[in-house]
């Protein structure tokens, strides 16, 4: 019903969510996999491996996201102007499988690493805002926030699952990590292979010969989407950070570390799906801002009474929290506001704007970190957060 005409006759719907959004999912889900195995064990491997101090690793960190802004809008304004957004996003999935090859060749030259790392994330920019406007374009308004839970819940059994490959990639190949960007490229290659065979582009209704204007920033909903998501981008810290806080502080072993990515994957693979269909019930901007209040909590709790396992246990559930409630939830709350015309390139506005406020978190937490210490600076973010979720309330208040 909401793919393509050749498709009605196939078209399978749970609860609203349409074939496209099941087929997107699985592309997500088996790059995530990949991508995981890689990033699960990079911030160890570089501040522990490659000594590098906090306000390096956070320069590293913010480009790791926030690099590809000019890609993500680039890659949203092209699939809407070309109305190919599958194949845009197909672009930047076969970029980033690429890039793991090059992790081959980079090995313990930052310069090169960090290029080769910059290019992975371009293919995620480059891919993003188009695979997120198939969601919304597949999906009715209503059931937007539960189809964006599910796609979300199975890119979250990939990052589940990609520490673990990677930890038996490395036992079962004595510890070499070239076997694990091996692996991760092949794994890589096989959700390109998904997304030409089984993904639908799907066309907005608007006639395709309507001129493309770029007037949504004088939009003030759009507007203020695009600035409530940077400045919650602003205020939250990169998963990294997180994971080298909770290892200094518990001191945990090198064998232990992808585990935590691990625990925060499992929460959210079992929490988006949920909390994106009672999102559709209580309301998406009431979820985002719960969303943030768990990882508030999460940040102070890094430096608080707890300690041991339980704190460990508290913090990453948290985390998983956090990621369900918002990672998805700010998509739908974004669709409806969007035209159907240009909703590429808004979600890309949107995204861009809160990746380039990271880029500028995780530079200042670094350096926080460095010269005031991990604890201070772990408060100050948590300070951070609730500031940002206020001014989000405030701004988001006659969105509809």
């Amino acid at each position: 019903m909401y793919l393509s005409t050749l498709d009605k006759p196939k078209t399978t719907n749970w609860k609203g969510i349409s074939g496209n959004v099941f087929a997107l999912g699985t592309v997500s889900l088996i790059t995530d996999v990949s991508s995981e195995m890689v990033a699960s064990i990079l911030p160890l491997y570089l501040v522990i491996g490659l000594q590098l101090s906090p306000a390096a690793y956070g320069v590293i960190d913010g480009l790791y996201t926030g690099a590809t802004t000019l890609l993500r809008l680039v890659g949203g304004y092209v699939a809407d102007r070309t109305t190919k957004r599958k194949a845009v996003a197909g672009t930047g999935y076969a970029l980033s499988a690429v890039a793991k090859l090059g992790l081959l060749a980079a090995g313990n030259a930052t310069t090169v690493l960090g290029l080769v790392i910059t290019a992975d994330r371009a293919g995620k920019g480059l891919r993003t805002a188009p695979r997120d406007a198939l969601i919304t374009l597949s999906t009715p308004e209503k059931d937007l926030g539960r189809a964006f839970g599910v796609h979300r819940a199975m890119d979250g059994i990939g990052a589940f699952a990609g520490p673990l490959v990677a930890l038996a990639v490395l036992a079962a190949a004595n510890q070499q990590f070239d076997s694990v960007f091996v692996t991760s490229f092949c794994i890589a290659t096989l959700g390109v292979i998904v997304l030409i065979l089984f993904v639908q582009d799907k066309q907005a209704v608007t006639a395709p010969k309507e001129r493309l204007k770029l007037g949504l920033l004088r939009d003030r909903k759009v507007q203020k989407l695009v600035l409530a998501a940077s400045i919650l981008g602003m205020a939250t810290i990169g998963d990294g950070f997180v994971y080298l806080l909770i290892q200094k502080r518990e001191n945990l072993t090198i064998g232990w570390f992808p585990l935590l990515a691990v625990g925060t994957s499992l929460g959210y693979l079992l929490l988006a799906a949920p909390l994106g269909a009672l999102a559709d019930r209580i309301g998406r901007k009431k979820m985002l801002l719960c969303g943030y209040g768990a990882l508030a909590v999460a940040y102070l709790l890094i430096h608080g009474p707890i300690t041991g396992w339980p704190l460990v246990v508290m913090v990453i559930a948290l985390y998983g929290v956090f990621y369900a409630a918002t990672d998805g939830v700010l998509m739908a709350l974004a669709g409806p506001v969007l035209p159907e015309r240009l909703r590429t390139t808004g979600i890309a506005l949107i995204q861009s704007g809160q990746a380039l406020a990271y880029l500028g978190s995780s530079v200042l937490f670094g350096l926080a970190w460095q010269f005031w210490g991990p604890e201070t600076a772990t408060r100050i973010a948590a300070a951070a957060v609730v500031v940002a979720a206020t001014a989000t309330a405030a701004l988001l208040r006659s969105t509809k």
